[in-house]
This record gives structure tokens, C-alpha cells and sequence, in this order.
């Protein structure tokens, strides 16, 4: 059987440190490293080493119980949550390491939240049991009350080896024909165990185990459960399906595409069927660590390398299925400086790190080049891969919030392109879209009046890029485009001429739209002692925070709430000061609403949207066998179509 086992945890709870011990006990490496010592197996990159973090996802392959399991290191700070949730995609289930002597961390939760998104069947370690002030009680009460009550307490099934009365019951109060036999005194084990497998796997319940992974205390019978209690039914013979989890490059600046494989069976020399064409594979690597062995095949539940493959990015799915969605989106963005480089080079750089990242996002607009990013810490990793693997020295411009914009009424847009020998039209109609729905699109065009090929083929123009609200040149989201009509010629129109129309139809719609400036919002929970929870007052009340119930426990006090990102992010180093260093605080991105001072944004930014011929809302009619252009707002007197509702 194959699974592939992740393990995630908030910075410094003991994660790498774990698995360290996991590839020890399971005889997947022969010395025990240490993160303080720079020697730890899958924190194998000198950034890595030297930071004693993990920034990188590692993997490593383990045999337990004569199971493969592929074992994938995540990082634990919140500036690379990105690189962590691409491995959480492929995870059959996950390792949430958390600190018994801090507790549940700023970061746990944001990883608790993901799990549940991505329907992660989840083992609780809490670590460091052998800490001073260490309470493995106490923190599995606040999961329990924080995260979900179906928390498992296994701890004496670590210990024994036998399940004790309590978790009998307590597994078998969730199965009616269980609660019979236990309360008849005739439960079997096997066919309860069965029961506890389906439902961790159906995210019931969650097992909690405790231990040391720096004393090795507690892993290895935490290793035996875990992988007893895991099932997995890949099928070799079933077609062939995967998802790509993250894009490398080795030593020799060979672009790497990790598979996660689904379904089927793949053999050097097969071809795999992509969108763009069938590729040729002509290798196959199974990594572990740093170092890999080649493969001649690779079947469902591998994760195997696949040198080339550049058509694919992480979350391309093979077999099918929809593009996986990722959660993690910055907030921030900075403009990345290098005076020694041309801008080509620069680009040419920050495009082989995009690659690997996509959420950087690399844009060049206006003569300055741009990175979206989740905080310092990953501008400080930037800096150093840029200089290491491209000899660039760099440094950024101050991080900026990220704005989007929206319509808030329907706008009809007209795009014509028609120079010499091309001809296009497109009426589009731009509509406020759900909170968080992005761009979406819809025809409502009769295939006697364009053909579907054309339709089809504006849909794909439609998503092929990210389209630039009119108000500050911020990425346009949140509208539901409709196609009504659009018009081609029998011999001149090309498939280059419906993209201009459809660039053009979304532009010249948002010039006469009622546009919104949408500005990002953080959520928050602090957490102080009760008697400082009055001097917060004030300055929630200036960032304009909505805040929730507060919720008293004991000495402190809890308020969750949610806040302008550009307001509360600077004042996060405020908090320290003002709680005394006492209060603890997590932030995580929220959602989009309307900025609350958009008319201040948009005239600082000073965003002229006729400026850049790219983003061009005119269109080009054709008179005497030659193309004119049309300003915008004289468009729809030019237009051939018409549409009436």
C-alpha cells in the first residue's frame, strides 16, 4: 500500500525534528540530525540550514509496516504557506505537530483551517512532553473547544498498545451497531478498528498522541498507529491521473515537475497526454531527500519527478479533472530592485522563481517589476535565491497592500478590431459577481449568431490573463462576464482578432462601469490578560476593526475580529509593545470588501487607464482598406452588432 503522510506544524513546535525521527526509527537514513546542528535530512538547502527553518517542502520515503509511505516535510512559517498547501493537495492524510509546552500557536490554526478545507484525515503529536510547564491536557481541551470536539485521546493506546475502555467506547458511541456489541460486552477488535479507520479517513475524529521528538519519545508507536490506522486504493490499472504538487529545479538547472499520481500507471517512453499535445516521457525520478533513483515506472500513490514538462504548474491536474484552487493568496506586494541588471534579466530570473511559486505573481508594469508576497521573511528568502542561483543583488521597494476593484451594476462593453484582413466584435456584459467568485463567465449568445467555436474560443481570451479594473490598474475580480453577441468575417477573422476584441470589450466596459476599489481584510484573534483588554479599545476602534463577542477565560481574554489589512498590519508590532510583550496575536487573509478610503488610494496612485496601449479600451474599425482607431466612448456608435434583452 502507498500513502503519502505529511507533517505540518506552526514554526518551532518540533515538526522537522519529528520527522527526523520518523526516517531514523524507519531506518530511511542511518544518523540522527538536528535542526540547531544544520544537519537535519529533508532541510537540506543552506538557507534552510542556516535559518533552522524549514522554507522548502521536503520528501522522503519510508517503509512502514511494509507500506511506502511518502513522507513530505512542510514549512511552518506563515510567509510560506503557499509552498505548504501545495504539498497539503496530494497529502492522504497529515501530521499536525503541536507544542505541548506553547500550545496552540498563532499559525496552528490557519494550518487546522486548510486541513479542513482539503478534507485531510488528521493525527494530532503533541510535542514536547518533556518540556517544564508543558500541559498535553490542557492543550488538548483547548483543541477540543478550538478546533473540533472529536479530538481522540490515544495516548494510552500509545503507551499499552491496546485501545483502553474509554476509546472503545467513545469510537464505538459513534457507530450504532458498535455501541450495541460494546454495551453487550461482544465487540470485536478488527471490526472495530475498521470503523475507526472510516472514520478518521471521513474526518470524524482525530487521534492525539503525545511524546518528545527531540528524546525520540512517543514516535515510534505514534509511527505504528498511524500507519495501521491509514488505508489507501490506488489503482495501477485504473487511467492514468495526477496532480502536479510542486515544480523544482536540480543542480543542473533541469525544471523537475513532482506528480502525485492518482490513478494508472506511468512507464518511461509513454506519452502523457497534455492540453497542449502528447509528451514524450524519457525519465523518471523517485527523490528522496536531496538525492533520487531513477525509475523505469511509477504507478498510483508515487510521487515521481518528471524532468520537463514545462506546460505544467503546480495544481495542473493530469486525467481530466479541475485545476486545484489554493486558499494562500498575498496581501502584499513590493517592487524588486537591481541596478545591475537589465530589466529582461531581471525578469528572466524572477520568471524561473514564478515557476516554482506561482502566488509571486511577477509583473512588469510601468517600468517597475513586482512580486505579490505573504511578508519580510520571504522578501529575505527572495533576496538570497536571487543572488545564489542568479548572481542578481537585489533589494525591494516598500511592501505595498494589494487593492482589487469590481463593477457594483452591469456594464455592457463593446471591443471591434478590424485592421486589414482581420475582423472581430464582442458585446460583453461585466456583472457584480459573488464575494470570492473571481472571474466567471456565460454566453447568452445564439449560436446563430456566432458560432460556438468562436464563443468557446472567447472564453478562453476571457480567463487567458488578468484583466486591470480602470480605477488604480488593480486585477479585476469578482464579475460574471457575459458574452450577449459578437460578429466574425467568413475569411478574415483569425483567432488572434477575437483576444483583441475581448481585451478591448472588458476595457471599454469598466470605462463606463460604476467600479469599485476593493481592499483586502485580515482576520485576527488576540489573546491578552483580562486586565489590559480595556486599553485595546481605542486602537481597534482606529483601525477600524469589526470585532466579535469577547470571550473570557480565566485571567485573559479572547477577541477575533476583522480589520483593513493596510490599517492593521503595521500595527501588529504596536500590540507587543502594548500588551507588554503578554498578549498573543494571529492574522491571516480574510477576504475582499470595498477600500475604506478609496477616493485617498486612487489619487495617490494617480492610475491613468488610457496610458498603456496594452490596456487600450478603443478599438480599431477599418475604412478604404485601412484600420482606424475609435476612442472608447464613441464605440458602440461604430459597432455592426446590435443586442436588445
Amino acid at each position: 500500500m502507498k500513502k503519502t503522510i505529511g507533517i505540518l506544524a506552526h514554526v518551532d513546535a518540533g515538526k522537522t525534528t519529528f520527522s527526523e525521527q520518523a526516517l531514523y526509527l524507519t531506518h530511511a537514513i542511518r544518523h540522527l540530525g538536528r535542526v540547531d546542528h544544520q544537519d537535519a535530512f529533508l532541510d537540506d538547502h543552506p538557507m534552510e540550514r542556516q535559518r533552522g527553518i524549514t522554507i522548502f517542502s521536503g520528501q522522503a520515503v519510508l517503509e512502514i509496516g511494509g507500506n511506502t509511505v511518502y513522507w513530505l516535510d512542510t514549512p511552518g512559517h506563515v510567509d510560506f504557506s503557499a509552498e505548504m498547501e501545495r504539498a497539503l493537495s496530494v497529502m492522504d492524510a497529515a501530521v499536525l505537530v503541536v507544542s505541548a509546552a506553547e500550545g496552540i500557536q498563532s499559525h496552528t490554526e490557519t494550518l487546522w483551517q486548510l486541513l479542513q478545507a482539503y478534507r485531510v484525515p488528521t493525527f494530532v503529536f503533541l510535542n514536547k512532553c518533556d518540556r517544564e510547564g508543558a500541559d498535553p491536557d490542557g492543550v488538548l481541551r483547548a483543541m477540543a473547544k478550538r478546533f473540533s470536539p472529536a479530538m481522540l485521546d490515544c495516548r494510552a493506546w500509545q503507551q499499552t498498545g491496546e485501545p483502553d475502555p474509554a476509546l472503545l467506547e467513545a469510537v464505538a458511541s459513534l457507530d450504532d451497531r458498535l455501541l450495541e456489541s460494546f454495551l453487550a460486552d461482544s465487540l470485536d477488535p478488527e471490526a472495530w478498528k475498521e470503523a475507526l479507520r472510516g472514520m478518521i479517513r471521513a474526518r470524524q475524529v482525530f487521534p492525539v498522541m503525545a511524546g518528545s521528538a527531540l528524546l525520540g519519545e512517543g514516535v515510534d508507536t505514534f509511527l505504528r498507529l498511524l500507519d495501521d490506522l491509514t488505508v489507501t486504493a490506488y489503482d495501477p490499472a485504473a487511467p492514468l491521473a495526477g496532480t502536479v504538487c510542486r515544480v523544482r529545479r536540480d543542480e543542473r538547472g533541469t525544471r523537475l515537475c513532482f506528480v502525485k499520481l492518482t490513478g494508472g500507471t506511468l512507464r518511461v517512453k509513454d506519452s502523457l497526454p497534455l492540453a497542449d499535445g502528447p509528451v514524450k516521457i524519457n525519465e523518471l525520478r523517485i527523490y528522496h531527500g536531496e538525492k533520487y533513483r531513477a525509475a523505469q515506472q511509477a504507478e498510483a500513490g508515487d510521487i515521481v519527478a518528471i524532468p520537463g514538462l514545462g506546460a505544467l504548474r503546480p495544481g495542473d491536474v493530469i486525467g481530466g479533472a479541475e485545476r486545484a484552487a489554493f486558499h494562500t493568496e498575498p496581501m502584499l506586494a513590493a517592487d524588486v530592485l537591481c541596478e545591475k541588471a537589465t530589466p529582461q534579466q531581471l525578469m528572466a530570473a524572477l520568471r524561473v522563481l514564478e515557476d516554482e511559486d506561482p502566488t509571486l505573481a511577477v509583473e512588469q508594469r510601468e517600468g517597475a517589476v513586482s512580486v505579490r508576497i505573504m511578508g519580510g521573511m520571504q522578501l529575505d528568502i527572495l533576496r538570497e535565491e536571487l543572488a545564489d542561483r542568479f548572481r542578481l543583488d537585489v533589494s525591494f521597494g516598500p511592501r505595498r497592500v494589494l487593492y482589487r476593484e469590481t463593477v457594483a451594476a452591469p456594464a455592457i462593453g463593446i471591443g471591434h478590431y478590424e485592421p486589414l484582413r482581420h475582423y472581430a466584435e464582442v458585446w460583453l456584459r461585466l456583472c457584480p459577481g459573488e464575494p470570492g467568485s473571481g472571474i466567471t463567465f456565460r454566453s447568452r449568445c445564439h449560436v446563430d449568431d456566432l458560432a460556438l467555436n468562436w464563443q468557446r474560443l472567447i472564453e478562453t481570451h476571457v480567463f487567458e490573463k488578468e484583466h486591470r479594473g480602470v480605477l488604480t490598474g488593480s486585477p479585476l475580480t469578482d464579475v460574471r462576464v457575459e458574452l450577449l453577441t459578437g460578429r466574425s468575417h467568413p475569411k478574415h477573422t483569425e483567432g488572434g482578432d477575437f483576444r483583441q476584441a475581448v481585451y478591448r470589450a472588458i476595457r471599454q466596459g469598466l470605462m463606463g462601469a460604476e467600479n469599485v476599489l476593493l481592499e483586502p481584510l485580515c482576520g485576527f484573534e488576540l489573546r491578552v490578560p483580562a486586565e489590559q483588554y480595556g486599553s485595546l479599545a481605542a486602537p481597534l476602534n482606529a483601525l477600524r476593526a469589526e470585532c466579535g463577542t469577547p470571550v473570557f477565560e480565566g485571567e485573559s481574554v479572547t477577541v477575533r475580529g476583522e480589520a483593513p489589512y493596510a490599517l492593521f498590519a503595521p500595527w501588529q508590532e504596536s500590540f507587543l509593545m502594548l500588551t507588554h510583550g503578554r498578549g498573543a496575536l494571529r492574522v491571516w487573509s480574510s477576504r475582499y470588501a470595498p477600500c475604506h478610503n478609496a477616493e485617498e488610494v486612487i489619487a495617490a496612485k494617480g492610475y491613468n487607464p488610457l496610458a498603456l496601449l496594452e490596456d487600450t479600451p478603443d478599438s480599431v474599425f477599418c475604412s478604404h482598406g485601412a484600420g482606424y482607431n475609435v476612442p472608447w466612448d464613441e464605440v458602440p456608435a461604430h459597432a455592426h452588432c446590435a443586442w436588445e434583452e
